[in-house]
């Protein structure tokens, strides 16, 4: 670690450390720790308000973090993933995700708009029965060829939905069966995404399911096959026709890939102008990401607050709650996102890192974890900070008591996180007793269309790499889910030298 990071780390260390009441004493702290981005809307605007006064980020600390990020170089590495360098040094490629949703450099953004003008192309061709009546896609992929399509699906086609989307991730077999019992094999077309078009699970995923269309009568199986990848030439071997490969670039991540031909089941369920929608709130939040400093960053702010949290209080988790049903699925992009992201040990010279890199991103839906895991939040011994989602808008059409309850319960649970109190009438009962003093954030949605929702994950893909940058790490590769992989692969191909356990359990299973 450079001599200016550590002096940042070490100033941060020895900052002052104040109590949520305390720093609640500044009249005007709920404005100087809220923000909001916004983007242009049919009427007006829309957008988001990230609300941080109720974590421990004081004026001492954001200064701190500020410099940080400067020794840190936070300035020069945005700039370098936004003009498509070389910043996977592990791998030798750019992360251009961005390029996807128009920030980039502008080949990259070329080359984007004029794969997604052939995606839309295929699919309004779908839509006007091209490929026949299709009334479903099964959507086979894994990891972020999956999560991300899952997650959007869920969010905006419970009422929009044009065509019936099912995402299968796991080989499991009972996952694809679920699939199949669902959806008409005579309406059914199948989207493989993978990007090399080789990843085990979920080629013989797909091959499972051109066996189901054979079985039930579908005379040519692989006419009914979309391919979503970078590799488009192993699609091609495979049996897909040109025609239905969508490529996207071998510099767009799998876990930043739903803003490109993995989109397309979304696109396909709600419309390619929900699509857009979505990549153009995703922008709105690039250019915030992209034009503005410090702690006006909010991306950043909200990495200074992951910071504080993992290396000077020492949380080891982070969870996130959607007091949304329509992003149920939130919490689990995010582990995937966070997790896998900045879950290294290494930093991006080589060398080993000086503190914990990511927390453990979990959560679940409000309000059906408040009766089961807040009961730690509350009272336990760890402290765990929190991250809140929820919509001023509701998604339902009943009577407004229930969206009422839903936001009272939302706001009311990080007040108590804060206040804390006894609830015993004499205020002595230490089972009853609460510590307080416990952070949350709030991310307000006006409401949660497409355009939200690409604002949404835009916005932690760019706290995701401005962790990465203060942590001194790579956030693009991943290799810690190869080792696993390998031995698989060995224990298929009757090879391998294996610890007793693992023989044992081999034998037992009828696998060797």
């Amino acid at each position: 670690m450079s001599s200016p990071v550590s002096a940042a780390w070490e100033a941060l260390r020895a900052a002052p450390q104040h109590t949520l009441a305390e720093l609640f004493e500044d009249e005007g702290r709920v404005d100087a720790l809220s923000a909001r981005i916004e983007w242009e809307a049919e009427g007006g605007s829309a957008g988001v308000l990230f609300d941080w006064s109720k974590t421990h980020l004081s004026e001492d600390l954001l200064s701190g973090f500020e410099a940080l990020a400067e020794a840190c170089d936070f300035a020069g590495k945005r700039e370098a993933l936004l003009s498509g360098a070389k910043i996977n040094v592990t791998e030798g490629r750019a992360a251009e995700h961005t390029a996807q949703r128009g920030v980039g450099a502008e080949p990259s953004v070329e080359e984007a708009l004029a794969l997604h003008a052939r995606i839309k192309m295929l699919v309004e061709a779908i839509h006007e029965g091209a490929l026949g009546e299709v009334k479903h896609l099964i959507h086979i992929g894994i990891g972020g060829s999956a999560l991300g399509p899952a997650l959007a699906v869920d969010a905006l086609a419970r009422d929009l939905a044009l065509v019936d989307v099912h995402v299968v991730s796991n080989i499991d077999g009972v996952a694809l069966e679920q699939a199949f019992e669902a959806c008409d094999p005579a309406t059914t077309i199948i989207a493989v995404a993978s990007k090399t078009f080789t990843t085990i699970e979920t080629m013989t995923n797909a091959t499972s399911a051109l066996n189901w269309l054979r079985d039930n009568g579908v005379s040519d199986p692989t006419g009914r096959v979309v391919a979503l990848t970078a590799s488009p030439d192993k699609a091609v071997e495979w049996g897909v026709d040109e025609t239905r490969i969508l490529p996207f670039s071998e510099s767009v991540g799998g876990r930043y890939s739903i803003w490109s031909s993995i989109g397309f089941p979304v696109a396909l369920a709600v419309g390619w102008e929900e699509f857009e929608a979505m990549l153009a709130g995703a922008q709105a939040i690039d250019l915030h990401f992209r034009d503005k400093n410090g702690r006006d960053n909010l991306p950043l702010r909200a990495a200074f607050a992951d910071q504080y949290y993992a290396q000077i209080r020492g949380c080891q988790t982070r969870a996130v709650f959607a007091y949304d049903e329509r992003l149920g699925l939130f919490p689990d992009y995010l582990q995937q996102l966070e997790m896998e992201s900045n879950g290294k040990r290494v930093t991006s010279e080589g060398e080993p890192v000086s503190g914990p890199t990511a927390a453990i991103t979990w959560g679940g839906v409000g309000t059906d974890a408040q009766h089961a895991v807040f009961q730690l939040l509350h009272q336990g011994t760890h402290l765990v900070p929190v991250d809140f989602i929820a919509s001023i808008a509701p998604g339902d059409a009943l009577d407004p008591a229930h969206h009422a309850i839903l936001l009272t319960n939302c706001f009311a649970q990080g007040a108590a996180l804060m206040a804390g109190g006894n609830m015993a009438s004499d205020g002595k009962d230490p089972a009853r007793a609460f510590p307080g003093d416990r952070p949350s954030a709030t991310i307000l949605c006006d409401d949660l269309d497409s355009a939200t929702l690409g604002a949404l994950i835009a916005f932690h893909e760019h706290r995701t790499f401005a962790n990465a940058v203060l942590l001194g790490i790579n956030p693009f590769d991943q290799f810690g889910v190869e080792l696993g992989k390998k031995m698989a692969k060995d224990i298929e191909a009757g090879g391998g030298d294996f610890d007793a356990s693992t023989k044992a359990l081999l034998e037992k299973a009828g696998l060797s």
